[in-house]
């Protein structure tokens, strides 16, 4: 089972109006947005499920620490992972009642938990919560269409297009470190552990990037890589 780790503003079953921060043109940073005010803070250790395929979609989920992955399971069992969300990014929102993916801590992993019933009373009363809500809609709009498109891209192009991705949400932008291990990137984009490794080496081989271990790489030329997915 999942721990609380703190009891922040709002209950996780809280309905009423929460204590939010002020509205303000001036918000830069994601934890002055107000939905990243609400809810509870909750641990999940590796591997634990934070919600099934099918189960109701009751909460919204922000990472704070860790990483997630999603997953979609067919009616014959075919295991696809989705996604792969990290501090900062919100997950778990749907446009139905039930969850259409699962979703697992991908290592121990820190995540506030809001319930979407709070939210929506106050997206009635004030037009930055509203504003964020639409924006997080945007943003899984924006990964299911990069999913889709990933589907007509080379090998090749899809790990460049991943890398791209993922030092694009490194702080030096020069070195990325997975949370993840390779068979789930692999799994990600449809492609075989073999080949991963293979084009992680043909890329290292063409001086774009340098595989310092498993899951640390230096990005040499993000231009090249940038080249690659377009």
């Amino acid at each position: 089972m999942p721990a609380l780790i703190a009891d922040e503003r709002c209950s996780v079953h809280c309905f009423d109006d929460c204590s939010l921060p002020s509205s303000s043109k001036s918000r830069k940073s994601a934890g002055d947005e107000p939905i990243a005010h609400m809810g509870k803070i909750v641990q999940y250790k590796r591997g634990a499920e934070i919600f099934g395929q099918g189960q109701p979609a009751l909460y919204l989920y922000r990472v704070l620490t860790g990483a997630v992955r999603t997953v979609w399971i067919s009616n014959g069992g075919r295991r696809q992972i989705r996604d792969f969300y990290l501090p900062g990014d919100y997950f778990g929102l749907e446009m139905g009642s039930a969850h259409s993916l699962s979703a697992y801590a991908i290592g121990d992993t820190q995540i506030r938990v809001i319930n979407v019933h709070t939210i929506a009373k106050l997206t009635g009363r004030r037009k930055d919560v509203t504003h964020q809500l639409l924006q997080v809609k945007d943003d899984e709009l924006v990964r299911l269409q990069d999913q889709t498109l990933l589907l007509n891209k080379t090998a090749e192009e899809r790990i460049a297009w991943f890398l791209v991705r993922m030092t694009a949400r490194s702080e030096t932008q020069k070195f990325i470190t997975l949370p993840m291990p390779r068979k789930d990137v692999a799994e990600h984009l449809g492609l075989t552990i073999e080949t991963v490794s293979r084009t992680m080496r043909q890329l290292e081989s063409a001086g774009l990037i340098k595989s310092l271990s498993r899951r640390r790489i230096q990005v040499l030329n993000d231009e090249a890589l940038r080249k690659l997915v377009s």
